[in-house]
């Protein structure tokens, strides 16, 4: 990203024929506005996670992580289609800059609703704010077919195919008791089939393999920022109300380790090489339980602490696995990611599931080793998981070269 370039350049163009941009462009980076868009996003992104910390405390986990996964579903799933739209056909002018405005409108909007979502099961504003960012992309992708003739069916067919979903998601309000769910499940794999169904019958979009690959990440890192912040903000109350513990200070140290190893492990290996159709998507995808688990870490990390604060209305084997079980997800999916693409340092199968299974086994063991004892324990398995890989990676370079 660079922040120089002429006035026209920094101001917007007023406006610029929507055509494919070049997927082998070099020097390719995030945009401004992208990033934010990004921050915008968290924000919605910090509300879903503060509303699973306080439905974990108060026991409900169930219905806590249920609607945590319907809400961070479309967050995640309007963040992406934005982001792999942008790789294909940012143009930066005006429209797309008032486009962009509404997706995060609409952001805020959702945002706004995750309460009602979490306390009452009201998913109005949510949908609200749903559609508003889904109609902006709708007329982004009609711009995409009304410039770029190469990519015309494959943008009509999103913009048909997100219009239609549209209306089920507003219908959807409507459905009550057990056709609630049943009608969820069936709307999320219609959203999902859409990209599928538009980019396998109207051709490929061109999205370039870097550009998307440096969003994700950038992401991930805003997502992790907003861990600490969770956790940072959960402690301050602990030592204001107790002052400082071995165990709140066991739990802190515990959760920056984790962080700062599940960081590590993200970032280490070349860029995934997203050549084909089914790499993308499942690349792509698999992102919604690395995306969904690290911000729920932090709601986990909070829980922790609540406990040692004897606010939570759960156990603390309970508690511990609040933390340990996001912790899992995201070392079993990107050890499944980074196998698949090739890159980064959990690709050996067996060290990635027996990193998992130390942490899974140290979520049930708060009442032997304390909270922070556990805590703690979870952040040294996962930073002795990423230790043995890279020691593998580089036997496996050292053997190569």
């Amino acid at each position: 990203m660079s922040a120089g370039g002429n006035f026209a350049e920094r101001t917007g163009t007023l406006r610029r024929v929507m055509r494919g941009r070049d997927p082998g462009e070099e020097h390719r980076a995030a945009t401004p506005l992208e990033l934010l868009f990004d921050l915008t996003f968290v924000v919605a992104v910090a509300q879903a996670a503060a509303e699973l910390h306080h439905a974990w405390a108060e026991g409900h986990l169930g219905s806590g992580l249920a609607g945590y996964a319907a809400v961070f579903f479309a967050i995640w799933w309007a963040w992406m289609n934005f982001t792999w739209f942008a790789s294909a056909y940012d143009t930066d002018d005006v429209p797309y800059r008032l486009l962009t405005l509404l997706q995060m409108a609409g952001a805020l909007v959702l945002a706004a609703g995750v309460p009602e979502a979490f306390q009452d099961g009201d998913f109005s504003t949510v949908v609200v704010g749903y559609v508003l960012m889904r109609l902006a992309m709708i007329a982004q992708w009609l711009r995409a077919a009304a410039g770029h003739p190469d990519g015309r069916r494959s943008a009509l067919r999103y913009a048909a195919g997100v219009a239609v979903v549209q209306c089920g998601w507003v219908a959807r309000l409507w459905a009550t008791g057990g056709w609630a769910p049943a009608t969820f499940v069936l709307l999320v794999v219609a959203e999902l089939a859409v990209p599928a169904w538009a980019e396998s019958r109207g051709g490929a979009t061109t999205w370039h393999p870097g550009h998307i690959a440096e969003r994700y990440g950038l992401f991930t890192i805003i997502v992790l920022g907003e861990v600490i912040l969770a956790s940072l903000t959960a402690v301050q109350s602990a030592v204001t109300d107790h002052g400082l513990s071995a165990t709140v200070l066991l739990i802190a140290l515990g959760g920056l380790l984790l962080v700062f190893a599940l960081w590590w492990i993200y970032f280490t290996g070349s860029e995934a090489e997203l050549t084909t159709l089914r790499t993308a998507l499942v690349w792509g995808y698999g992102h919604y339980a690395v995306f969904a688990a690290l911000a729920a870490v932090g709601g986990g990390l909070e829980v922790a602490l609540d406990t040692t604060e004897h606010h939570a209305h759960l156990t603390e084997r309970a508690a511990g696995l609040a933390v340990a079980v996001p912790v899992v997800v995201v070392l079993l999916v990107l050890g499944v990611l980074h196998r698949m693409t090739g890159t980064g340092a959990v690709g050996h199968a067996l060290l990635v599931v027996a990193g998992a299974l130390v942490v899974l086994g140290l979520g049930f063991s708060p009442p032997v080793f304390g909270m922070g004892g556990a805590v703690f324990g979870m952040g040294l398995a996962v930073a002795a998981t990423l230790t043995a890989n890279l020691v593998v990676l580089r036997r496996r370079m050292g053997a190569r070269g």
